[in-house]
């Protein structure tokens, strides 16, 4: 144990937050965890965490308070839940993509509370958060920040602060734009690679063609091969990407904007979990536009992930 150990926190236990506790814990943190499935955080027992029971239990005596969720509403409803145990003065990092709206009700809440809010949206998924490699996005007071560089230091290989106010929504509206071509890669590549299939080209002759050249991006054949793999293990799910997109999308009419691909996305995504993906990795975005791809009548089974 380092003479500077923090007790952290963690909210949220998934593919991220468990990366990030077992991360914490290697560099001597300690560190209590909870999630709302109880199985996701006794996992991290093993490797030295404190499993709570409830968000109230695991933010006792906390000297930060990660929250790693899905949206803004589930990070609210956490804070809620942890809300007779927090002290004044906590700095909380909030590393969710939880969208422009939603940031406002977490920057109302810290207010309420007390907390030093860092909005700290992270860019990255599961291999970079296990490499603690991962980018984050940092808007917060300076007096958050000699505690939350010692988290993100762990976590991440980079971190840019934009502001010093998490209610700017610096790095939340950074994110957004990040994510947005995040899924502007990937669908791309999905529809790139369906459209040589149906044209009866040999999908792989496109990545070749583009390798090594100006159109050529390591995200491109990442995905594309995992694609004709067929491998949707989880990194970053469909259903998280669904949700960014209709992030994105909304905030661009928000601010009078046309982003056809943000709405497209959208779009693409849903039909993708309709078919049965929502779990599947984000590039389960090249299920929704071959042969089966139309979503199934109701009541019917959905497909599972092949083509």
């Amino acid at each position: 144990m380092t003479d500077n150990a923090l007790n952290v926190a963690l909210l949220g236990t998934g593919i991220m937050g468990s990366a990030m506790a077992r991360n914490l814990l290697a560099a001597g943190h300690r560190v209590t965890v909870w999630n709302r499935t109880p199985a996701r955080a006794e996992a991290l027992a093993a490797d030295g965490a404190v499993v709570a029971a409830d968000p109230a239990e695991a933010v006792r005596d906390a000297d930060v308070v990660l929250t790693v969720l899905l949206d803004g509403p589930s990070a609210l409803t956490a804070m809620r839940a942890a809300g007779p145990a927090l002290r004044p003065g906590t700095v909380w990092t909030q590393c969710g993509t939880v969208g422009i709206e939603a940031l406002d009700e977490l920057v109302g809440f810290a207010h309420e509370h007390g907390l030093l809010l860092v909005d700290s949206p992270v860019l990255g998924t599961r291999q970079p958060a296990e490499s603690g490699q991962l980018t984050v996005l940092a808007a917060g007071p300076q007096a958050a920040r000699a505690v939350a560089d010692q988290v993100f230091a762990v976590i991440g290989a980079r971190t840019r602060w934009l502001a010093e106010d998490a209610a700017s929504g610096a790095a939340t509206r950074l994110k957004l734009v990040l994510n947005g071509w995040v899924l502007t890669l990937v669908n791309g590549t999905a529809e790139a690679l369906t459209l040589a299939e149906g044209l009866g080209v040999d999908p792989r002759a496109f990545l070749d063609a583009v390798a090594g050249g100006p159109l050529d991006n390591v995200y491109l054949q990442t995905k594309g091969a995992a694609m004709l793999a067929g491998d949707f293990a989880p990194n970053f799910t469909v259903e998280g990407g669904l949700k960014d997109a209709r992030l994105i999308a909304g905030a661009g009419r928000a601010a009078g904007l046309t982003l056809d691909l943000a709405e497209a996305a959208v779009t693409r995504l849903a039909r993708a979990r309709e078919l049965g993906h929502g779990d599947a990795d984000l590039s389960a975005s090249y299920l929704a536009s071959g042969p089966g791809s139309q979503p199934p009548a109701a009541g019917a089974q959905p497909a599972g992930p092949s083509r």
